[in-house]
């Protein structure tokens, strides 16, 4: 099993056994009433948000912390670059429209700094460009790059999970065979 996939599967059973100190980095905003009412909207399918942001940020800050870049502000940023409080699918809300994949980035942005007013320019960067290529312009950091990868990485093993049976089964053996 390749590095990336392992930890991949790991950021679904994280504890502070197996967390690498991921948990001590972006304590004060994972844990935060607004960051975990996420888990009530669906992300990518049968993926709710949370674990979406948990997946993204774990793998953003387990590769830059190997690259020796910036793990912190990787992992804080992409902890907030989904931090949107709707269902961008739901019509009857009003707020759905084609252009979510576009303009998501900034709301994140947004409500990041209010929730988290420490908010870097670094950070508020990785949000902001996390959607790229599909959003310009480039993130100006190479942990804005790490983000912006995590997220598409984790965003097609999502739908994988989803809409494929036999993904989603080799996923599932290969959780419980996680030695986490």
């Amino acid at each position: 099993m390749n590095k990336l996939y392992r930890a991949y599967l790991t950021a679904y059973k994280l504890n502070e056994k197996n967390d690498d100190g991921f948990f001590q980095t972006v304590k004060g905003i994972y844990d935060s009433p607004e960051v975990q009412s996420l888990q009530q909207y669906e992300q990518h399918l049968e993926i709710d948000r949370l674990q979406h942001i948990t997946s993204v940020s774990f793998l953003a800050y387990k590769a830059c912390k190997k690259l020796g870049l910036d793990y912190k502000s990787a992992a804080r940023a992409a902890t907030m670059h989904d931090l949107f409080y709707y269902d961008w699918r739901d019509g009857e809300t009003g707020r759905w429209h084609k252009l979510h994949g576009y303009k998501h980035p900034k709301y994140a942005a947004l409500n990041a700094k209010e929730l988290y007013p420490a908010l870097s320019r670094k950070e508020r960067d990785i949000i902001t460009h996390h959607m790229w290529p599909l959003t310009f312009p480039l993130p100006n950091s190479p942990e804005g790059f790490v983000v912006s990868l995590s997220d598409k990485f984790c965003a097609t093993m999502e739908l994988l999970y989803s809409t494929n049976k036999r993904c989603k089964a080799k996923f599932l053996r290969d959780l419980e065979g996680l030695d986490a």
